[in-house]
Protein backbone atom coordinates (compact mmCIF):
# COMPACT_ATOMS: atom_id res chain seq x y z
CA UNK A 1 0.00 0.00 0.00
CA UNK A 2 1.24 3.49 -0.83
CA UNK A 3 0.86 6.31 1.68
CA UNK A 4 -0.11 8.84 -1.00
CA UNK A 5 -2.97 6.66 -2.24
CA UNK A 6 -4.14 6.09 1.34
CA UNK A 7 -4.14 9.83 2.09
CA UNK A 8 -6.01 10.62 -1.13
CA UNK A 9 -8.76 8.12 -0.31
CA UNK A 10 -9.02 9.47 3.23
CA UNK A 11 -9.29 13.11 2.06
CA UNK A 12 -12.07 12.26 -0.40
CA UNK A 13 -13.91 10.27 2.28
CA UNK A 14 -13.69 13.07 4.87
CA UNK A 15 -14.86 15.67 2.34
CA UNK A 16 -17.90 13.54 1.52
CA UNK A 17 -18.62 13.03 5.22
CA UNK A 18 -18.55 16.77 5.89
CA UNK A 19 -20.75 17.57 2.89
CA UNK A 20 -23.39 14.88 3.28
CA UNK A 21 -23.51 13.73 6.92
CA UNK A 22 -22.62 17.17 8.23
CA UNK A 23 -25.38 18.62 6.07
CA UNK A 24 -27.83 16.06 7.43
CA UNK A 25 -27.00 17.10 11.00
CA UNK A 26 -27.63 20.74 10.07
CA UNK A 27 -31.14 19.80 8.99
CA UNK A 28 -31.75 17.41 11.89
CA UNK A 29 -30.85 19.91 14.61
CA UNK A 30 -32.44 22.87 12.83
CA UNK A 31 -29.52 25.26 12.45
CA UNK A 32 -30.92 28.78 12.11
CA UNK A 33 -28.83 31.93 11.56
CA UNK A 34 -31.81 34.10 12.48
CA UNK A 35 -31.33 33.16 16.13
CA UNK A 36 -28.98 35.30 18.23
CA UNK A 37 -25.97 33.49 19.68
CA UNK A 38 -24.73 33.80 23.30
CA UNK A 39 -21.66 35.78 22.19
CA UNK A 40 -24.03 38.53 21.03
CA UNK A 41 -26.62 38.44 23.83
CA UNK A 42 -24.08 38.09 26.68
CA UNK A 43 -21.05 39.91 25.27
CA UNK A 44 -18.87 40.72 28.31
CA UNK A 45 -15.47 41.10 26.67
CA UNK A 46 -14.00 38.31 28.81
CA UNK A 47 -15.59 34.91 28.08
CA UNK A 48 -18.47 35.91 25.77
CA UNK A 49 -16.80 37.54 22.76
CA UNK A 50 -18.18 37.39 19.16
CA UNK A 51 -15.36 35.97 17.06
CA UNK A 52 -14.87 35.38 13.34
CA UNK A 53 -15.20 31.75 12.28
CA UNK A 54 -11.61 31.70 10.98
CA UNK A 55 -10.13 32.88 14.29
CA UNK A 56 -12.47 30.70 16.34
CA UNK A 57 -11.70 27.62 14.25
CA UNK A 58 -8.02 28.12 15.07
CA UNK A 59 -8.75 28.34 18.81
CA UNK A 60 -11.17 25.41 18.79
CA UNK A 61 -9.00 23.10 16.73
CA UNK A 62 -5.81 23.94 18.62
CA UNK A 63 -7.66 23.27 21.89
CA UNK A 64 -9.19 19.93 20.91
CA UNK A 65 -6.24 18.55 18.99
CA UNK A 66 -3.28 18.76 21.34
CA UNK A 67 -1.16 15.72 20.64
CA UNK A 68 -4.18 13.39 20.73
CA UNK A 69 -4.58 12.71 16.99
CA UNK A 70 -0.83 12.06 16.84
CA UNK A 71 -0.19 10.00 19.97
CA UNK A 72 -3.36 7.88 19.73
CA UNK A 73 -2.96 6.52 16.18
CA UNK A 74 0.76 5.85 16.67
CA UNK A 75 0.06 4.06 19.98
CA UNK A 76 -2.63 1.96 18.25
CA UNK A 77 -0.32 1.17 15.31
CA UNK A 78 1.25 -1.57 17.45
CA UNK A 79 -1.73 -3.68 16.29
CA UNK A 80 -1.00 -2.79 12.65
CA UNK A 81 -2.00 0.30 10.70
CA UNK A 82 -5.29 -1.01 9.26
CA UNK A 83 -7.31 -1.36 12.53
CA UNK A 84 -6.35 2.17 13.59
CA UNK A 85 -7.18 3.52 10.14
CA UNK A 86 -10.65 1.95 10.07
CA UNK A 87 -11.52 3.29 13.52
CA UNK A 88 -10.33 6.80 12.57
CA UNK A 89 -12.37 6.83 9.35
CA UNK A 90 -15.60 5.42 10.77
CA UNK A 91 -15.34 6.95 14.22
CA UNK A 92 -14.49 10.46 13.05
CA UNK A 93 -17.37 10.93 10.60
CA UNK A 94 -20.16 9.03 12.36
CA UNK A 95 -19.29 9.41 16.06
CA UNK A 96 -16.64 12.01 16.89
CA UNK A 97 -17.80 14.76 14.53
CA UNK A 98 -21.44 14.13 15.51
CA UNK A 99 -20.46 14.40 19.19
CA UNK A 100 -18.62 17.68 18.62
CA UNK A 101 -21.39 19.18 16.48
CA UNK A 102 -24.15 18.20 18.92
CA UNK A 103 -22.37 19.34 22.09
CA UNK A 104 -21.59 22.73 20.54
CA UNK A 105 -25.17 23.07 19.31
CA UNK A 106 -26.69 22.24 22.70
CA UNK A 107 -24.44 24.72 24.48
CA UNK A 108 -25.22 27.50 22.00
CA UNK A 109 -28.97 26.82 22.32
CA UNK A 110 -28.66 26.94 26.12
CA UNK A 111 -27.03 30.36 26.33
CA UNK A 112 -23.41 29.21 26.02
CA UNK A 113 -23.75 27.25 29.23
CA UNK A 114 -21.80 24.09 29.93
CA UNK A 115 -22.80 20.55 29.08
CA UNK A 116 -23.33 20.17 32.82
CA UNK A 117 -26.19 22.67 32.62
CA UNK A 118 -27.73 20.76 29.70
CA UNK A 119 -27.39 17.50 31.63
CA UNK A 120 -29.18 19.13 34.57
CA UNK A 121 -32.12 20.11 32.37
CA UNK A 122 -32.36 16.50 31.18
CA UNK A 123 -31.33 14.50 34.27
CA UNK A 124 -31.88 16.79 37.25
CA UNK A 125 -29.54 18.36 39.80
CA UNK A 126 -28.13 15.02 41.03
CA UNK A 127 -27.29 14.04 37.45
CA UNK A 128 -25.57 17.36 36.89
CA UNK A 129 -23.44 17.00 40.01
CA UNK A 130 -22.33 13.46 39.14
CA UNK A 131 -21.55 14.51 35.57
CA UNK A 132 -19.53 17.53 36.73
CA UNK A 133 -17.52 15.42 39.18
CA UNK A 134 -16.79 12.97 36.35
CA UNK A 135 -15.75 15.87 34.08
CA UNK A 136 -13.53 17.37 36.76
CA UNK A 137 -11.63 14.12 37.34
CA UNK A 138 -11.28 13.60 33.58
CA UNK A 139 -9.91 17.12 33.12
CA UNK A 140 -7.34 16.58 35.88
CA UNK A 141 -6.13 13.61 33.81
CA UNK A 142 -6.00 15.81 30.69
CA UNK A 143 -3.85 18.42 32.45
CA UNK A 144 -1.57 15.69 33.83
CA UNK A 145 -1.01 13.86 30.55
CA UNK A 146 -0.50 16.93 28.40
CA UNK A 147 1.72 18.55 31.01
CA UNK A 148 3.99 15.51 30.88
CA UNK A 149 3.96 15.49 27.10
CA UNK A 150 4.79 19.19 26.73
CA UNK A 151 7.54 18.98 29.35
CA UNK A 152 8.89 15.83 27.68
CA UNK A 153 9.00 17.61 24.32
CA UNK A 154 10.91 20.52 25.85
CA UNK A 155 13.46 18.09 27.31
CA UNK A 156 13.78 16.12 24.06
CA UNK A 157 13.97 19.20 21.79
CA UNK A 158 15.26 22.26 23.73
CA UNK A 159 14.79 24.54 20.72
CA UNK A 160 11.05 23.93 20.96
CA UNK A 161 11.12 25.18 24.56
CA UNK A 162 12.72 28.44 23.43
CA UNK A 163 10.25 28.87 20.58
CA UNK A 164 7.30 28.17 22.87
CA UNK A 165 8.40 30.77 25.42
CA UNK A 166 8.83 33.39 22.67
CA UNK A 167 5.50 32.41 21.18
CA UNK A 168 3.66 32.85 24.49
CA UNK A 169 5.24 36.28 25.05
CA UNK A 170 4.40 37.33 21.49
CA UNK A 171 0.69 36.46 21.74
CA UNK A 172 -0.54 39.29 24.05
CA UNK A 173 1.50 41.83 22.06
CA UNK A 174 -0.18 40.63 18.87
CA UNK A 175 -3.57 40.76 20.58
CA UNK A 176 -3.04 44.38 21.63
CA UNK A 177 -1.68 45.49 18.25
CA UNK A 178 -4.46 43.77 16.26
CA UNK A 179 -7.18 45.37 18.43
CA UNK A 180 -5.79 48.84 19.07
CA UNK A 181 -3.12 49.72 16.50
CA UNK A 182 -3.47 48.39 12.98
CA UNK A 183 -6.24 45.79 12.77
CA UNK A 184 -6.15 42.01 12.37
CA UNK A 185 -5.04 41.79 8.70
CA UNK A 186 -2.01 44.09 8.97
CA UNK A 187 -1.02 42.66 12.36
CA UNK A 188 -1.20 39.17 10.86
CA UNK A 189 1.15 40.19 8.04
CA UNK A 190 3.69 41.18 10.70
CA UNK A 191 3.26 38.58 13.44
CA UNK A 192 2.56 35.40 11.44
CA UNK A 193 5.98 35.54 9.68
CA UNK A 194 7.56 36.33 13.06
CA UNK A 195 5.97 33.16 14.44
CA UNK A 196 7.67 31.09 11.75
CA UNK A 197 10.98 32.89 12.32
CA UNK A 198 10.97 31.71 15.93
CA UNK A 199 11.64 28.18 14.63
CA UNK A 200 14.91 29.29 13.05
CA UNK A 201 15.87 31.67 15.86
CA UNK A 202 15.17 29.21 18.68
CA UNK A 203 17.61 26.72 17.21
CA UNK A 204 20.43 29.13 18.00
CA UNK A 205 19.52 29.55 21.69
CA UNK A 206 17.90 26.31 22.88
CA UNK A 207 16.86 26.22 26.54
CA UNK A 208 18.68 22.97 27.32
CA UNK A 209 18.07 22.25 31.00
CA UNK A 210 19.51 18.73 30.73
CA UNK A 211 22.95 20.08 29.78
CA UNK A 212 22.69 22.68 32.51
CA UNK A 213 22.02 20.05 35.18
CA UNK A 214 24.78 17.78 33.85
CA UNK A 215 27.24 20.68 34.11
CA UNK A 216 26.26 20.93 37.78
CA UNK A 217 27.32 17.33 38.40
CA UNK A 218 24.16 15.27 37.76
CA UNK A 219 24.29 12.05 35.76
CA UNK A 220 22.31 11.92 32.50
CA UNK A 221 19.17 10.18 33.84
CA UNK A 222 18.94 12.40 36.91
CA UNK A 223 19.42 15.47 34.70
CA UNK A 224 16.56 14.41 32.41
CA UNK A 225 14.26 13.85 35.38
CA UNK A 226 15.21 17.20 36.93
CA UNK A 227 14.66 18.97 33.61
CA UNK A 228 11.26 17.31 33.15
CA UNK A 229 9.99 18.37 36.56
CA UNK A 230 11.48 21.84 36.26
CA UNK A 231 9.46 22.33 33.09
CA UNK A 232 6.40 20.85 34.81
CA UNK A 233 6.75 23.55 37.46
CA UNK A 234 7.07 26.31 34.87
CA UNK A 235 4.07 24.96 32.96
CA UNK A 236 2.05 24.79 36.18
CA UNK A 237 2.60 28.50 36.83
CA UNK A 238 1.84 29.32 33.19
CA UNK A 239 -1.47 27.44 33.01
CA UNK A 240 -2.64 28.95 36.30
CA UNK A 241 -2.11 32.42 34.83
CA UNK A 242 -3.58 31.46 31.46
CA UNK A 243 -6.73 30.04 33.05
CA UNK A 244 -7.72 33.35 34.67
CA UNK A 245 -6.61 35.91 32.05
CA UNK A 246 -9.25 37.23 29.63
CA UNK A 247 -9.44 35.16 26.43
CA UNK A 248 -8.70 38.26 24.32
CA UNK A 249 -5.24 38.68 25.91
CA UNK A 250 -3.81 35.18 25.56
CA UNK A 251 -6.23 32.48 24.43
CA UNK A 252 -7.52 34.11 21.25
CA UNK A 253 -4.30 35.76 19.94
CA UNK A 254 -2.07 32.80 20.75
CA UNK A 255 -4.49 30.29 19.26
CA UNK A 256 -4.89 32.46 16.17
CA UNK A 257 -1.12 32.55 15.62
CA UNK A 258 -0.65 28.87 16.46
CA UNK A 259 -3.38 27.96 13.95
CA UNK A 260 -1.06 29.16 11.15
CA UNK A 261 1.67 26.85 12.45
CA UNK A 262 -0.89 24.07 12.54
CA UNK A 263 -2.17 24.70 9.03
CA UNK A 264 1.40 24.92 7.75
CA UNK A 265 2.24 21.63 9.47
CA UNK A 266 -0.75 19.87 7.91
CA UNK A 267 -0.11 21.40 4.49
CA UNK A 268 3.60 20.58 4.72
CA UNK A 269 2.79 17.03 5.77
CA UNK A 270 0.33 16.54 2.92
CA UNK A 271 2.77 17.97 0.36
CA UNK A 272 5.59 15.91 1.87
CA UNK A 273 3.56 12.71 1.54
CA UNK A 274 2.69 13.68 -2.04
CA UNK A 275 6.38 14.23 -2.90
CA UNK A 276 7.74 11.22 -0.99
CA UNK A 277 4.84 8.83 -1.81
CA UNK A 278 6.00 6.42 0.95
CA UNK A 279 5.38 2.71 0.68
CA UNK A 280 3.85 1.36 3.90
CA UNK A 281 6.30 -1.28 5.12
CA UNK A 282 4.71 -1.74 8.52
CA UNK A 283 2.35 -4.76 8.73
CA UNK A 284 -1.34 -4.22 8.06
CA UNK A 285 -2.12 -6.31 11.16
CA UNK A 286 0.37 -7.61 13.74
CA UNK A 287 -1.89 -9.51 16.12
CA UNK A 288 -4.83 -9.29 18.50
CA UNK A 289 -2.75 -9.34 21.71
CA UNK A 290 0.55 -7.43 21.48
CA UNK A 291 2.73 -5.32 23.82
CA UNK A 292 1.98 -1.61 23.28
CA UNK A 293 3.87 1.56 24.29
CA UNK A 294 3.71 0.90 28.03
CA UNK A 295 5.12 -2.62 27.53
CA UNK A 296 1.92 -4.38 28.61
CA UNK A 297 0.52 -7.16 26.35
CA UNK A 298 -2.87 -5.75 25.42
CA UNK A 299 -5.97 -6.99 23.56
CA UNK A 300 -6.86 -4.94 20.50
CA UNK A 301 -10.47 -4.67 21.70
CA UNK A 302 -11.18 -2.52 23.64
CA UNK A 303 -7.70 -0.92 23.53
CA UNK A 304 -8.08 0.31 19.94
CA UNK A 305 -11.13 2.41 20.85
CA UNK A 306 -9.36 3.77 23.94
CA UNK A 307 -5.94 4.60 22.49
CA UNK A 308 -7.31 6.41 19.43
CA UNK A 309 -9.41 9.05 21.12
CA UNK A 310 -8.91 12.47 19.54
CA UNK A 311 -8.56 11.14 15.99
CA UNK A 312 -11.92 9.36 16.13
CA UNK A 313 -13.95 10.52 19.14
CA UNK A 314 -13.10 12.51 22.25
CA UNK A 315 -15.25 13.59 25.19
CA UNK A 316 -12.84 16.42 25.98
CA UNK A 317 -14.12 18.15 22.85
CA UNK A 318 -17.57 18.63 24.41
CA UNK A 319 -16.00 20.52 27.30
CA UNK A 320 -14.08 22.79 24.93
CA UNK A 321 -17.17 23.29 22.75
CA UNK A 322 -19.40 24.23 25.68
CA UNK A 323 -16.71 25.82 27.82
CA UNK A 324 -15.12 28.36 25.46
CA UNK A 325 -16.17 27.90 21.81
CA UNK A 326 -19.94 28.30 22.32
CA UNK A 327 -19.31 31.62 24.07
CA UNK A 328 -17.47 33.03 21.04
CA UNK A 329 -19.40 31.66 18.05
CA UNK A 330 -21.11 34.35 15.96
CA UNK A 331 -23.67 32.41 13.92
CA UNK A 332 -25.31 29.01 14.25
CA UNK A 333 -24.14 28.05 10.75
CA UNK A 334 -20.58 28.14 12.12
CA UNK A 335 -21.42 25.15 14.34
CA UNK A 336 -20.95 22.80 11.40
CA UNK A 337 -17.76 24.51 10.24
CA UNK A 338 -16.13 24.58 13.67
CA UNK A 339 -17.68 21.57 15.42
CA UNK A 340 -18.01 18.99 12.66
CA UNK A 341 -15.25 20.48 10.49
CA UNK A 342 -12.75 20.69 13.33
CA UNK A 343 -13.16 16.98 14.03
CA UNK A 344 -12.77 16.16 10.32
CA UNK A 345 -9.42 17.98 10.22
CA UNK A 346 -8.41 16.04 13.31
CA UNK A 347 -9.22 12.82 11.47
CA UNK A 348 -6.97 13.92 8.60
CA UNK A 349 -4.18 14.57 11.08
CA UNK A 350 -4.76 11.11 12.55
CA UNK A 351 -4.33 9.48 9.11
CA UNK A 352 -1.15 11.50 8.54
CA UNK A 353 0.16 10.28 11.90
CA UNK A 354 -0.34 6.67 10.85
CA UNK A 355 1.47 7.23 7.56
CA UNK A 356 4.35 8.97 9.38
CA UNK A 357 5.25 5.67 11.10
CA UNK A 358 3.71 3.06 8.79
CA UNK A 359 6.46 3.65 6.21
CA UNK A 360 8.94 2.24 8.76
CA UNK A 361 9.83 -1.41 9.22
CA UNK A 362 8.50 -3.11 12.34
CA UNK A 363 11.95 -2.98 13.96
CA UNK A 364 12.41 0.74 13.24
CA UNK A 365 8.90 1.46 14.52
CA UNK A 366 9.58 -0.33 17.81
CA UNK A 367 12.68 1.82 18.32
CA UNK A 368 11.01 5.21 17.74
CA UNK A 369 7.35 4.74 18.76
CA UNK A 370 8.04 5.09 22.50
CA UNK A 371 7.93 8.87 21.89
CA UNK A 372 5.01 9.34 19.45
CA UNK A 373 5.43 13.11 19.09
CA UNK A 374 9.09 12.71 18.15
CA UNK A 375 8.18 9.81 15.84
CA UNK A 376 5.60 11.94 14.02
CA UNK A 377 7.94 14.94 13.72
CA UNK A 378 10.74 12.71 12.38
CA UNK A 379 8.50 10.98 9.85
CA UNK A 380 6.92 14.17 8.49
CA UNK A 381 10.38 15.80 8.49
CA UNK A 382 11.69 12.97 6.28
CA UNK A 383 8.74 13.43 3.90
CA UNK A 384 9.23 17.22 3.75
CA UNK A 385 12.93 16.79 2.97
CA UNK A 386 11.80 15.66 -0.49
CA UNK A 387 10.57 19.24 -0.99
CA UNK A 388 14.14 20.53 -0.64
CA UNK A 389 13.83 21.49 3.04
CA UNK A 390 16.27 20.55 5.77
CA UNK A 391 14.96 17.43 7.52
CA UNK A 392 16.17 18.72 10.90
CA UNK A 393 14.59 22.15 10.43
CA UNK A 394 11.33 20.54 9.28
CA UNK A 395 11.30 18.21 12.31
CA UNK A 396 11.92 21.14 14.67
CA UNK A 397 9.08 23.07 13.04
CA UNK A 398 6.71 20.10 13.40
CA UNK A 399 7.71 19.74 17.06
CA UNK A 400 7.03 23.44 17.64
CA UNK A 401 3.61 23.23 15.98
CA UNK A 402 2.68 20.21 18.11
CA UNK A 403 3.98 21.92 21.22
CA UNK A 404 1.94 25.05 20.41
CA UNK A 405 -1.37 23.28 20.32
CA UNK A 406 -0.45 20.98 23.22
CA UNK A 407 0.01 24.16 25.25
CA UNK A 408 -3.37 25.35 24.00
CA UNK A 409 -4.99 22.12 25.16
CA UNK A 410 -3.17 22.36 28.47
CA UNK A 411 -4.28 25.86 29.43
CA UNK A 412 -7.76 25.39 27.94
CA UNK A 413 -8.15 22.24 30.05
CA UNK A 414 -7.04 24.15 33.16
CA UNK A 415 -9.57 26.92 32.45
CA UNK A 416 -12.28 24.31 31.92
CA UNK A 417 -11.33 22.55 35.15
CA UNK A 418 -11.82 25.88 36.92
CA UNK A 419 -15.22 26.35 35.25
CA UNK A 420 -16.37 22.86 36.27
CA UNK A 421 -15.14 23.25 39.86
CA UNK A 422 -16.96 26.56 40.25
CA UNK A 423 -20.12 25.14 38.68
CA UNK A 424 -20.11 22.28 41.19
CA UNK A 425 -20.84 24.77 43.97
CA UNK A 426 -23.65 26.64 42.23
CA UNK A 427 -27.34 26.00 42.99
CA UNK A 428 -29.60 24.20 40.55
CA UNK A 429 -30.89 26.14 37.55
CA UNK A 430 -34.41 26.06 38.99
CA UNK A 431 -33.20 27.70 42.21
CA UNK A 432 -31.19 30.30 40.33
CA UNK A 433 -34.06 31.18 37.98
CA UNK A 434 -36.48 31.44 40.91
CA UNK A 435 -34.09 33.76 42.78
CA UNK A 436 -33.61 35.86 39.66
CA UNK A 437 -37.37 36.18 39.09
CA UNK A 438 -37.90 37.21 42.72
CA UNK A 439 -35.01 39.68 42.63
CA UNK A 440 -33.01 37.80 45.26
CA UNK A 441 -29.23 38.16 45.11
CA UNK A 442 -27.34 34.98 45.98
CA UNK A 443 -24.84 35.40 48.81
CA UNK A 444 -21.88 33.11 49.23
CA UNK A 445 -20.41 32.21 52.57
CA UNK A 446 -16.74 33.17 53.10
CA UNK A 447 -15.75 29.49 52.83
CA UNK A 448 -17.66 28.99 49.58
CA UNK A 449 -16.25 32.23 48.16
CA UNK A 450 -12.74 31.02 48.97
CA UNK A 451 -13.28 27.55 47.49
CA UNK A 452 -14.69 28.90 44.22
CA UNK A 453 -12.15 31.72 43.86
CA UNK A 454 -10.61 31.57 40.37
CA UNK A 455 -7.08 31.33 41.77
CA UNK A 456 -7.94 28.65 44.32
CA UNK A 457 -9.79 26.59 41.70
CA UNK A 458 -6.84 26.87 39.27
CA UNK A 459 -4.19 26.07 41.89
CA UNK A 460 -6.15 23.03 43.06
CA UNK A 461 -6.42 21.72 39.49
CA UNK A 462 -2.71 22.16 38.80
CA UNK A 463 -1.69 20.61 42.13
CA UNK A 464 -3.83 17.48 41.63
CA UNK A 465 -2.71 17.15 38.01
CA UNK A 466 0.91 17.32 39.13
CA UNK A 467 0.23 14.68 41.78
CA UNK A 468 -1.35 12.42 39.16
CA UNK A 469 1.56 13.03 36.77
CA UNK A 470 4.03 11.98 39.47
CA UNK A 471 2.50 8.48 39.60
CA UNK A 472 3.83 7.43 36.21
CA UNK A 473 4.99 8.31 32.72
CA UNK A 474 2.86 9.64 29.89
CA UNK A 475 2.69 6.14 28.39
CA UNK A 476 1.27 4.66 31.61
CA UNK A 477 -1.29 7.46 32.14
CA UNK A 478 -2.45 7.60 28.48
CA UNK A 479 -4.72 4.48 28.64
CA UNK A 480 -6.73 5.76 31.63
CA UNK A 481 -6.90 9.23 30.06
CA UNK A 482 -8.18 7.63 26.84
CA UNK A 483 -10.76 5.49 28.66
CA UNK A 484 -12.08 8.39 30.77
CA UNK A 485 -12.11 10.59 27.69
CA UNK A 486 -14.18 8.09 25.70
CA UNK A 487 -16.53 7.51 28.61
CA UNK A 488 -17.07 11.25 28.83
CA UNK A 489 -17.97 11.20 25.13
CA UNK A 490 -20.46 8.38 25.77
CA UNK A 491 -22.12 10.33 28.59
CA UNK A 492 -22.35 13.46 26.45
CA UNK A 493 -23.84 11.46 23.57
CA UNK A 494 -26.31 9.97 26.05
CA UNK A 495 -27.45 13.48 26.97
CA UNK A 496 -27.76 14.39 23.28
CA UNK A 497 -29.82 11.24 22.67
CA UNK A 498 -32.20 12.24 25.46
CA UNK A 499 -32.53 15.70 23.92
CA UNK A 500 -33.35 14.26 20.50
CA UNK A 501 -35.88 11.86 22.00
CA UNK A 502 -37.71 14.63 23.82
CA UNK A 503 -37.77 16.67 20.58
CA UNK A 504 -39.17 13.67 18.64
CA UNK A 505 -36.15 13.67 16.33
CA UNK A 506 -34.00 10.80 15.02
CA UNK A 507 -32.07 9.80 18.15
CA UNK A 508 -30.39 6.73 16.64
CA UNK A 509 -27.59 8.90 15.19
CA UNK A 510 -26.31 9.36 18.76
CA UNK A 511 -27.79 6.45 20.71
CA UNK A 512 -25.91 3.75 18.75
CA UNK A 513 -22.55 5.56 19.21
CA UNK A 514 -23.46 6.01 22.90
CA UNK A 515 -23.82 2.26 23.39
CA UNK A 516 -20.54 1.50 21.57
CA UNK A 517 -18.49 4.10 23.44
CA UNK A 518 -20.02 3.15 26.80
CA UNK A 519 -19.20 -0.53 26.31
CA UNK A 520 -15.63 0.02 25.15
CA UNK A 521 -14.86 2.62 27.81
CA UNK A 522 -16.09 0.62 30.80
CA UNK A 523 -14.39 -2.49 29.40
CA UNK A 524 -11.15 -0.53 29.02
CA UNK A 525 -11.31 0.93 32.53
CA UNK A 526 -11.91 -2.57 33.93
CA UNK A 527 -8.76 -3.78 32.17
CA UNK A 528 -6.83 -0.83 33.63
CA UNK A 529 -7.94 -1.76 37.15
CA UNK A 530 -6.71 -5.33 36.62
CA UNK A 531 -3.38 -4.14 35.21
CA UNK A 532 -2.60 -1.47 37.84
CA UNK A 533 -4.29 -2.59 41.05
CA UNK A 534 -0.98 -4.00 42.36
CA UNK A 535 1.31 -1.45 40.66
CA UNK A 536 -0.33 1.97 40.80
CA UNK A 537 -3.15 2.30 43.30
CA UNK A 538 -3.96 5.91 42.29
CA UNK A 539 -4.54 5.01 38.63
CA UNK A 540 -6.56 1.92 39.55
CA UNK A 541 -8.62 3.92 42.05
CA UNK A 542 -9.31 6.65 39.50
CA UNK A 543 -10.47 4.03 36.98
CA UNK A 544 -12.80 2.44 39.54
CA UNK A 545 -14.25 5.80 40.55
CA UNK A 546 -14.97 6.72 36.91
CA UNK A 547 -16.77 3.41 36.31
CA UNK A 548 -18.99 3.89 39.38
CA UNK A 549 -19.89 7.46 38.39
CA UNK A 550 -20.68 6.41 34.82
CA UNK A 551 -22.93 3.56 35.89
CA UNK A 552 -24.79 5.83 38.32
CA UNK A 553 -25.33 8.36 35.53
CA UNK A 554 -26.59 5.69 33.14
CA UNK A 555 -29.04 4.39 35.76
CA UNK A 556 -30.27 7.91 36.50
CA UNK A 557 -30.65 8.71 32.80
CA UNK A 558 -32.81 5.62 32.25
CA UNK A 559 -35.11 6.65 35.11
CA UNK A 560 -35.35 10.26 33.92
CA UNK A 561 -35.80 9.27 30.29
CA UNK A 562 -38.63 6.89 31.13
CA UNK A 563 -40.35 9.62 33.17
CA UNK A 564 -39.88 12.30 30.51
CA UNK A 565 -41.07 10.09 27.65
CA UNK A 566 -44.23 9.11 29.56
CA UNK A 567 -45.00 12.78 30.13
CA UNK A 568 -44.16 13.77 26.56
CA UNK A 569 -45.71 10.97 24.52
CA UNK A 570 -48.33 9.51 26.85
CA UNK A 571 -48.79 5.81 27.46
CA UNK A 572 -49.93 4.80 24.01
CA UNK A 573 -47.80 6.98 21.71
CA UNK A 574 -44.29 6.04 20.61
CA UNK A 575 -41.50 8.49 19.78
CA UNK A 576 -40.44 9.10 16.20
CA UNK A 577 -37.68 6.80 14.99
CA UNK A 578 -39.18 3.64 16.49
Amino acid sequence: MNGLLLLTIALAYFAAGYAFYGGYLNRLFGIDDRRSTPSETKNDGVDYVPTSSFVLFGHHFSSIAGAGPIVGPIAAAYFGWLPALLWILLGCVFIGAVHDFASLFLSVRHGGRSIGYVIERLMGYAGRQMFLIFCWVSLILVVAIFGLMVAGTFVKTPAVATASVIFILMAPVFGYVSRNVCGLKLASLIFVPLSFLTVWFSGMIPIDLVSLFIERGMDAEAAKSAALWSWMGVLGVYVMLASVISVKWLLQPRDYLSSFLLYAMILGGVLGICCYAPDLKFPVFTGYNVPIGNGQPTDMIPALFILVACGACSGFHSLVASGTTSKQIRRESHIRTIGYGGMIVEGILGVMSLISVAYLSQADFAEIAANPVHAFASGIGVFMSKMGLSGTLASNFISLAISAFMLTTLDTATRLTRFVWQELFTPSWETREKMQNEGITAKKSPVLSFITNIWVASILAVFLAGLMASTGSANSIWPIFGASNQLLAALTLLGVSMYLMTKKLNFWVTLIPTALMMLMSIWGLSDIIKAFVDKNLMLAGAAGFLIVMALLLVALSVIMLHRNLRQLYGKGEKPAGK
